[in-house]
């Protein structure tokens, strides 16, 4: 039995079967290559679902959590720290918000935004107690708590795990029209994804998000940016709202915040909306540790200073038109922005796992979304060559 089957079959053994990963055992990592058990090394084209955008073991930000771990890792928020209240600023500056609510999880910023639209909704807006309405948008992904799953509209995520949530209201993603009718006088904020990411790199249609930025600023209604797998320069700008100047009154995120070396979330906001939170209302032990913070400082320092944004403009452009170019009849079309792709497949002789898995043949390590869908996401530092590589592998596979 090779190290690989062992620890698979460890794992499956011991660890709850809550994914299904592709049948490598990932050892060692640095920049856009990963290194399995085996010795064999693979261009990661997922990014830890945008997490790695730094690149796995980013040198600068390698430096500074060392330098923290030395000093002071967790405080819990029984105290200040010198971290916490640094990152706050330098978040809100980048987000161009007033205050920032640091957890752990994206699952768990998620939650604090929609804890606090409803209390803004009773406090500010003057909607009865405990009447308040989210709308949230059919396939998205904001997680898997058991009040997030109430608005998935995958039943994988939702069955045997009821009773559900109350207070909320799911509509078709891209709409306009849908979200105006189903606003009234009770809703308090619509939660929207600018691009699904879990659902397959969903783009809504052009000018979808300023039309909802104005319905909401029409009827009183707080707007939601889910951006934990887009933001951060993953699509081509910063926050992916920047691509059509909606500005959100609360957003969300995660995963890239943290550089690939920390788990830290945050939601971010106007002043006149979180902070309606009181002491001992909402917390977390970790969330804001020293040493999170200090690394997503650094985090966002390296996405300014090595222009990370752009990289991802343009590395995403030439891996498109590469991806485009494949002569393959079951694809049906390229989609994304930046290093945030999909391919999509109609039905044939692939499905979108036995891509993956071919691709891991060729030394290529992306996933797939549902049946039809290749995600390409890798790090924001990638190379030309590696470019390359992705398309001459993926060219490889498919037009076999």
């Amino acid at each position: 039995m090779t190290k690989t089957q062992t620890i698979i079959e460890q794992t499956e053994r011991y660890s709850a079967h809550n994914y299904k990963p592709l049948p490598v055992v990932i050892t060692a990592a640095e920049g856009v290559w990963m290194t399995d058990i085996e010795g064999r090394r693979y261009l990661d084209c997922l990014s830890a679902y945008s997490a790695v955008s730094h690149g796995h073991g980013h040198p600068r930000l390698l430096r500074v959590m060392h330098e923290q771990i030395d000093r002071l890792v967790v405080t819990s928020r029984a105290f200040h720290n010198d971290q916490l209240g640094p990152w706050a600023q330098e978040l809100c500056e980048l987000c161009e918000m007033e205050m920032a609510l640091p957890m752990n999880t994206g699952a768990e910023a998620v939650e604090t935004a929609i804890k606090i639209a409803r209390k803004w909704g009773y406090l500010v807006k003057g909607v009865p107690k405990y009447d308040a309405k989210i709308i949230a948008c059919r396939e998205n992904f904001h997680g898997r708590t058991t009040t997030i799953i109430t608005i998935s509209t995958d039943e994988l995520y939702r069955e045997d795990f009821g009773p559900f949530t109350p207070g909320f209201e799911v509509i078709e993603y891209g709409d306009a029209d849908a979200l105006e009718a189903a606003i009234d006088e009770n809703t308090v904020a619509f939660l929207v994804e600018p691009i699904q990411g879990e659902a397959g790199v969903r783009l809504p249609p052009e000018g979808y998000l300023r039309q909802v930025r104005e319905l909401c600023d029409k009827h009183n209604v707080l707007l939601i940016f889910d951006e934990i797998q887009v933001g951060l320069g993953r699509t081509g700008k910063m926050f992916c709202w920047q691509h059509e100047d909606a500005k959100p009154d609360l957003i969300t995120l995660g995963k890239a915040l943290g550089g690939g070396c920390v788990p830290i979330s945050a939601c971010v906001g106007r002043r006149d909306i979180l902070g309606l939170f009181r002491p001992g209302e909402h917390g977390s032990t970790f969330g804001g540790m020293p040493l999170s913070c200090a690394v997503s400082r650094e985090a966002l320092r390296v996405l300014i200073e090595e222009d990370l944004t752009e990289k991802a403009r343009l590395q995403g452009e030439k891996l498109r038109r590469g991806l485009e170019s494949i002569r393959c009849p079951q694809i049906k079309e390229v989609r994304g922005k930046g290093l945030l792709l999909a391919l999509e497949l109609e039905p044939g002789k692939w499905t979108a796992r036995q891509v993956c898995e071919a691709l891991q043949e060729e030394g290529i390590l992306c996933k797939e979304t549902h049946e039809t869908t290749i995600r390409f996401a890798p790090p924001l530092i990638i190379e030309d060559a590696e470019i390359d590589m992705i398309i001459k592998a993926t060219k490889k596979v498919l037009e076999t």
